[in-house]
């Protein structure tokens, strides 16, 4: 797994790649080399990026930006014909802005660093096509995110 880390302190880059790279396991995707582009913003950049490709102008907390047509159910094996020539395949963007982390931490009584790795996690499962449109999907969504941040023992409630 390679991470192309965007303005962002050397505690989460270990923390992030970890919690990367148990998702790939449990979500059957491990099989192939994945690289991912991260980036920590402050709200103007976010709301910006928010109005540009979602035409939705305000501020959020993460965006993802999958550059594969995948389902929560399919396999990066099943998008062979996208690895590129040096063996990896790139499965596209996560931008989190800092500022609303900080917020959202808060405001659910954790941490800072809990607040990152949940908004990490929920923007790499997009990019491995989970959604939360549908309450079903987000079920799933939900499950698989807590199963992984659990297994780092990385949990909500206070001081966590």
């Amino acid at each position: 797994m390679v991470i192309n880390f965007h303005k962002i302190g050397f505690r989460y880059k270990k923390l992030i790649k970890k919690i990367f790279t148990i998702a790939l396991f449990a979500t059957k995707n491990n099989e192939i080399e994945s690289v991912v582009d991260i980036s920590f913003v402050d709200e103007k950049t976010i709301q910006q990026l928010n109005k540009k490709h979602r035409e939705v102008d305000k501020v959020t907390d993460v965006l993802s930006f999958p550059m594969l047509n995948i389902n929560y159910n399919q396999k990066l094996t099943d998008f062979e014909n996208e690895v590129l020539p040096n063996g990896t395949i790139y499965l596209g963007d996560i931008v989190i802005c800092t500022n609303r982390a900080k917020q959202q931490a808060k405001e659910y009584g954790h941490s800072y660093k809990r607040e990152i790795a949940f908004l990490a996690l929920h923007g790499f499962l997009h990019l491995l096509g989970y959604d939360h449109i549908e309450s079903k999907d987000e079920k799933i969504m939900k499950e698989t995110c807590e199963k992984i941040l659990s297994s780092l023992n990385i949990k909500r409630g206070k001081n966590v």
